[in-house]
């Protein structure tokens, strides 16, 4: 037993204390997109608009199924001569219009609950690719750890973080202090986080920690 709860506790899935074992707040399950979509709006408008400035014309972007970046494709639809890559229909769909955008849609096994792919054909076709920079979100963050409830979907993330010279993270408040079956790095693989204000100071202090630095935008004074 003691094994046992020493494997969850590495895992970040509870925390051992004297005599008894504590679950943390949350073990996060990914719900589907159209539900995702929906939720957090004016936080994810916010933490979109504070990443603009990093993205160039004539740059090859990587970007996850996360819905956080959904409201990036109007703004970079304005942009000349983007390259997206993306494993997200959803996205795909969102910039297909975008004369300055040419968009590579990842194809591999479909999850029509995500609107999106994973599998060997994605992570092949991501091992191909040298971008300058990926824009990626976390299911769950807890002390600088990140997590995802599907190992699939963990497998792309890494890839596109491999595949890319620059990474930002992208994690509204709602996120931090939880976890998920799979726990697959740390902050320190990006170059910064972008949260909300909404987000407790305990969590920014520990990827502070990590020596990444944080901005922290306010929902209600940006927009797209």
């Amino acid at each position: 037993m003691h094994r046992d709860l020493d494997d969850l506790a590495q895992r970040s899935l509870l925390r051992k204390e004297r005599g008894r074992a504590v679950p943390f707040p949350a073990v996060t399950m990914e719900t589907a997109t159209r539900f995702r979509e929906s939720s957090g709006i004016s936080a994810k408008e916010a933490l979109c608009h504070a990443v603009l400035g990093h993205i160039r014309p004539g740059s090859t972007v990587l970007m996850d199924d996360s819905t956080t970046l959904f409201p990036l494709a109007p703004a970079l639809a304005q942009l000349d001569q983007l390259t997206v890559v993306t494993n997200s229909v959803g996205l795909a769909q969102r910039l297909g219009s975008a004369q300055g955008v040419d968009v590579t849609l990842l194809g591999g096994r479909y999850h029509a609950d995500f609107n999106s792919c994973t599998g060997l054909e994605v992570t092949r076709a991501l091992s191909r690719i040298r971008a300058d920079l990926a824009l990626m979100s976390a299911t769950a963050v807890l002390s600088g750890q990140l997590f995802h409830p599907l190992s699939e979907y963990v497998e792309v993330k890494q890839a596109m973080l491999a595949s890319a010279q620059r990474a930002l993270l992208l994690v509204d408040h709602s996120k931090f202090g939880k976890t998920a079956t799979h726990a697959y790095g740390t902050v320190a693989d990006y170059e910064a986080v972008v949260t909300d204000t909404g987000t407790p100071d305990a969590e920014i202090a520990a990827i502070r920690g990590f020596g990444v630095p944080v901005e922290a935008v306010d929902p209600g004074d940006h927009s797209l």
